[in-house]
């Protein structure tokens, strides 16, 4: 059984063929395999760990395309459903002239959609250490009932929980909607991994999430934000290129810079990112909360630093799967998962 299982939306990302443009002006795209637990699950079966993702796409050549990616790369796929009326999800990236990524997506309604409690594969969330999941299964049921089953079970099962965040403005019916979505689940998870974005919209009036960041309003918003969700173990704040940010309820903070990297395409970094961390966790042998709560600042030191280096990875080629380093590539630059190495 897999030690990791992310539960979410997997999809096809169609990636602009060049760079500085929007969706619509692009001349070609480049079919990728996508969708945030689906990278993060791939992500650490990459790293070694064994992990495995549960989702719904359509029994379409996309669907099943998704499913041999995902398998080849490692991952247990035995806990995916296709569905026969309807079809894979699929979403169109560009990355604009302001660094911004753009999107489109085709989900009316995609399958996963919707995933409903009765396909859900609970024997793989019971038999997990971690469970990961996403916000994007939030915004429509049945997929959000099924998303708090998932969390449900795994609260039951004493697994620790990770929970993304990922802000898809586009996908809401309103940012108020969405931001009290996301914030309803914040008090089930463990760890929550937001990007600087994501914590500005998710603290602050939702019409400031584009404002400039530093890093004394990431400080200011994390501590504000672990005194609202006491049950949070660790809050970590990505910050692109700038690196990243944590706080622990305990007290424990730091920052990382980023590594310095020619980004191709960002698609898929935080789900490095979130994959390095997650595998760390579970080659360390830290996978409950109370094991979280004992870390040092050294040993989260070096939890992140791995972490940006996959994280940095990721952007240097088209597609997240596509881009996402084996522990092979990671060991060659010099890291490893393991504290103390």
């Amino acid at each position: 059984m897999a030690d990791v299982v992310c539960l979410g939306e997997a999809l096809i990302d169609f990636v602009a063929l060049e760079s500085g443009v929007g969706v619509g002006e692009a001349s070609g795209f480049l079919k990728a395999p996508g969708g945030a637990p689906a990278n993060v699950a791939v992500g650490a079966a990459k790293l070694g760990i064994k992990s495995a993702f549960l989702g719904k796409v359509g029994d379409d050549p996309f669907g099943h395309f998704l499913a041999d990616t995902f398998a080849e790369a490692g991952a247990d796929t035995g806990g995916m459903v296709f569905s026969h009326e309807h079809r894979t999800g699929l979403a169109f990236v560009s990355l604009k002239e302001d660094g911004a990524r753009d999107f489109c997506f085709f989900r009316n309604p995609s399958a996963d959609m919707t995933y409903s409690p009765s396909e859900l594969d609970r024997e793989r969330i019971w038999n997990a250490k971690i469970f990961h999941f996403g916000s994007i299964t939030l915004i429509n049921e049945p997929a959000a009932a099924t998303t708090r089953t998932a969390v449900q079970v795994a609260q039951d099962a004493g697994l620790l929980i990770s929970y993304d965040p990922n802000l898809r403005e586009s996908l809401w019916p309103d940012l108020i909607t969405a931001q009290k979505t996301i914030l309803s689940m914040a008090p089930s998870a463990d760890i929550i991994k937001v990007s600087e974005e994501e914590l500005v919209f998710l603290m602050s009036d939702t019409n400031t999430a584009n404002s400039l960041i530093s890093v004394e309003t990431i400080s200011s918003l994390s501590e504000a934000f672990m005194e609202k969700y006491p049950q949070v173990t660790l809050l970590v704040v990505t910050r692109g290129s700038d690196g990243c940010f944590w706080r622990t309820q305990s007290g424990i903070l730091g920052f990382l810079a980023g590594m310095v990297a020619e980004a191709v395409d960002t698609t898929g970094a935080g789900d490095g990112f979130v994959a390095a961390l997650l595998s760390g966790l579970i080659v360390n042998q830290k996978t409950t909360r109370e094991e979280l709560k004992k870390l040092t600042w050294e040993q989260y030191e070096h939890l992140f630093r791995t972490a940006n280096v996959v994280g940095s990875f990721t952007t240097r080629r088209k597609g997240a799967i596509l881009a996402l380093p084996t522990l092979s590539e990671l060991n060659k630059l010099g890291y490893s998962l393991e504290f103390g190495i």
